[in-house]
């Protein structure tokens, strides 16, 4: 939605969405959102617990729940889980209540990043290759219908990644709680 007074951030898994997406917050004074982080602290464990207790169903029941809730704020840069996206809903209320920005990543790129995280009950497999470009050719797709902005991922730093996001969505997009700028 452009105008809006949101953004919120798609992508796969390792596309940075979380680390870009706190300093977009910041550099555009929204509040900072990240949905896995706001689950683990509804639920008082971590998301592998979820999953572990709930399964993936479970999982996404939580999920959808928290970006209804949060998605009706104004205000909110939100980093979406990567498979938030799955859930019909859950695309209704991105695409009606916020600009989306897709953050683009490569399998290779998932790969070189992810190399050292456990944390991520959908990766725990033993071909994690396997594992992205199954997820990557369901969710691909949806990404690409929900985006207003698809920014393409790049090797580099988050402080240089940040940048190039932030020199494309101020060409796009239209800050609905931005103040107005009075020219002399």
């Amino acid at each position: 939605m452009n105008p809006s007074s949101n953004l919120f951030i798609i992508g796969p898994t390792g596309a940075g969405k979380t680390s870009i997406g706190r300093r977009l917050a910041a550099h555009y004074g929204l509040s900072f959102v990240d949905l896995d982080h706001e689950i683990e602290q509804h639920c008082g464990v971590d998301v592998n617990t979820v999953f572990e207790i709930e399964g993936e169903a479970g999982f996404r029941e939580r999920e959808s729940l928290l970006l209804d809730e949060i998605s009706q704020r104004a205000g909110v840069l939100l980093a979406t889980g990567a498979g938030a996206v799955l859930a019909p809903m859950n695309r209704t209320y991105l695409v009606e209540r916020g600009y989306v920005i897709w953050l683009q990543t490569t399998i290779e790129q998932q790969l070189e990043r992810l190399e050292r995280d456990h944390r991520r009950p959908l990766l725990a497999v033993p071909n994690r290759r396997e594992r992205l470009q199954a997820m990557a050719s369901i969710r691909a797709p949806i990404y690409r219908e929900l985006a207003e902005l698809a920014i393409p991922g790049e090797h580099g730093s988050v402080a240089a990644a940040s940048e190039r996001c932030i020199a494309l969505i101020d060409r796009h997009w239209q800050n609905s709680s931005a103040s107005p700028r009075h020219t002399a």
